[in-house]
């Protein structure tokens, strides 16, 4: 029986193979839900704000998120590998 583990990287080997912005939007519209996707791209921006050394208070105001929400961010932005963050 396969595991979580293995459906993830089923996933991950999916998306690596999309080869253009277009292509990509559409997959994760297919994927996600509209407020999934909504909730991954403000992560994505919560982690870029992070990185600008932008507060937490006015990260949240910006974004329309809770305060929870943007420190739970810094937290996993402190166990991500800089390679993965460098790019933000």
């Amino acid at each position: 029986m396969r595991s979580n583990d293995d459906y993830q990287a089923e996933l991950v080997r999916h998306l690596l193979a999309i080869d253009s912005p277009e292509a990509m939007h559409k997959a994760l519209a297919s994927l996600l839900t509209p407020a999934e996707y909504q909730e991954i791209s403000k992560r994505l921006q919560i982690f870029k704000l992070l990185r600008e050394g932008v507060p937490h208070r006015k990260i949240a105001d910006t974004l329309g998120v809770g305060i929870a929400t943007v420190s739970r961010g810094s937290r996993a932005l402190t166990t991500l590998p800089s390679s993965w963050t460098d790019h933000l």
